[in-house]
């Protein structure tokens, strides 16, 4: 079983219509009751992110009946659904609103993201911007590209690798042991510019278009990273786990960090991290 382009098309196709029908209308228009919190106030659920995942998962389902699908609001109901991304044949994971916390905020910095797994391998990666309104996207050995509706693209390249203290990167560092936050954050000046955008879906389509030279994860949920890690590898990038293992979706311990190389990676990760690790 393979995955193709025009499948992936059918992809990017319902999610771009799902941000026309669930996302766009309620973006700076959303009431008091369409926003609520799942952790903390700032780990947020609106009524865009809850509509989108239904119809997305609805047509899913619809064309691919055999199909795993794992969305990020489905998973807060159900964990569970976790435990299948490794063995199915076919899975979707989905994250509706990525960048939630920017779409509450009436912030346009904001993406919808699917990654189709076979077998807990990453097969294909969709990032749509709503707001540019195309596509970053990978097929695993196909390379990456920027999809756009009128059909043209342009081929998606990683930045050359630089000196540590000429990098520029997105780190986010909040889901870090406590111990680890004043280590991690203390080292940043060693890097030419770290921000953090809120948003993997943006942060991965910077890196893959070699606008950011590298990103540091806290956090390793599957709907944040599987689509951007293909597309970011499939244009020319590195990425690995805290202690240098491999990703894989159904892996959710120890961060991440991407690099457009292995020692660009592993600059960042000495630089960074404490050397224990």
């Amino acid at each position: 079983m393979s995955f193709s382009r025009s499948d992936a098309m059918v992809v990017a196709d319902l999610l771009r219509a799902a941000a026309q029908a669930e996302i766009l209308p309620r973006f700076r228009n959303l009431s008091a009751g369409a926003v609520r919190t799942k952790t903390s106030h700032l780990d947020l659920v609106t009524d865009a992110d809850e509509a989108a995942e239904r119809m997305i998962e609805a047509e899913l389902q619809r064309l691919f009946p055999a199909a795993l699908v794992v969305g990020e609001e489905g998973v807060s109901r159900n964990p569970r659904l976790l435990e299948g991304l490794e063995d199915a044949e076919l899975a979707f994971i989905l994250d509706p609103v990525d960048g939630t916390l920017n779409f509450a905020s009436g912030l346009p910095l904001f993406g919808v993201m699917a990654a189709v797994v076979m077998k807990g391998e990453v097969v294909c990666g969709v990032i749509l911007d709503p707001i540019s309104d195309d596509w970053a996207m990978a097929i695993r050995g196909e390379g990456a590209w920027i999809q756009r509706p009128d059909g043209s693209t342009s081929p998606l390249q990683v930045s050359p690798a630089v000196p540590l203290a000429e990098m520029a990167g997105n780190v986010s560092w909040r889901y870090l042991p406590e111990s680890m936050r004043p280590v991690v954050t203390g080292n940043l000046p060693k890097v030419a510019m770290a921000a953090d955008l809120r948003c993997s879906a943006h942060t991965y389509r910077l890196i893959a278009a070699g606008h950011l030279h590298f990103s540091f994860s806290s956090s390793v949920m599957p709907w944040d990273h599987a689509a951007g890690w293909l597309i970011h590898r499939e244009a020319g990038g590195h990425t690995a786990h805290f202690d240098g293992s491999a990703y894989r979706p159904a892996n959710r311990s120890g961060g991440l960090i991407s690099a457009p190389d292995e020692a660009s990676w592993r600059a960042v990760r000495d630089a960074l991290l404490p050397p224990q690790l």
